[in-house]
């Protein structure tokens, strides 16, 4: 039931029992859901588009990001990711070589990567990541149907399997009229340890 209530699926009250969660507005800032599994969850039919889905040798700082050595070949993918027929993200992804075969075959538009991973035996455990904001290129206004210059939210992260070796990097530049993040957080005592001291 922790675990339940954890991931925002239920809602605990002493003394009164726990109770089915209404569907969170945002994404749990400390968890990642895929982004299908997400707006399935918000009631939203998820779709992408998409752009590019290709192998080719990696740059200097995309080997950086996966740990790799420059120029070694990697997967490079990018959609635009949709709900309910609305675009919310531009999504640009490089992943390790050994990923190639079920990327390179799965269906990224009606489907989910991470799904696709999992199937072939990729166990995706933590990941690390860091959220921007900036105003919406050229590009980005057009492939999100917003208009230069307004708010955008970029989320780049990179997951790693249970033994640390890097699998995937990302960058996600949201629409921050359609996207948001919810935030749980401890409140830090005066020695800068957790606590309730005020």
């Amino acid at each position: 039931m922790q675990r339940l209530a954890d991931d925002g699926l239920v809602t605990r009250e002493p003394g009164r029992g726990s109770f089915v969660a209404e569907a969170p507005a945002h994404r749990r800032a400390n968890r990642l859901m895929t982004f299908t599994q997400e707006m399935l969850r918000r009631g939203m039919a998820p779709s992408s588009r998409l752009l590019d889905r290709s192998i080719s040798p990696s740059t200097v700082a995309e080997a950086q990001a996966l740990d790799v050595p420059a120029t070694e070949p990697i997967v490079h993918l990018r959609r635009i990711r949709s709900a309910d027929g609305i675009p919310v993200a531009i999504e640009t992804t490089v992943l390790v070589i050994g990923c190639a075969d079920a990327v390179m075959t799965a269906d990224l538009e009606g489907g989910s990567l991470h799904e696709a991973l999992r199937r072939a035996g990729h166990d995706l455990r933590r990941g690390h990541g860091t959220i921007r904001a900036a105003t919406a290129t050229a590009e980005d206004a057009r492939l999100l149907a917003i208009r230069h210059g307004d708010p955008i939210l970029i989320e780049q992260r990179v997951i790693s399997d249970p033994h640390g070796h890097r699998i995937e990097a990302t960058e996600s530049r949201y629409a921050a009229a359609r996207y948001a993040l919810d935030v749980a957080f401890d409140v830090e005592g005066p020695n800068g340890a957790d606590g309730d001291e005020r």
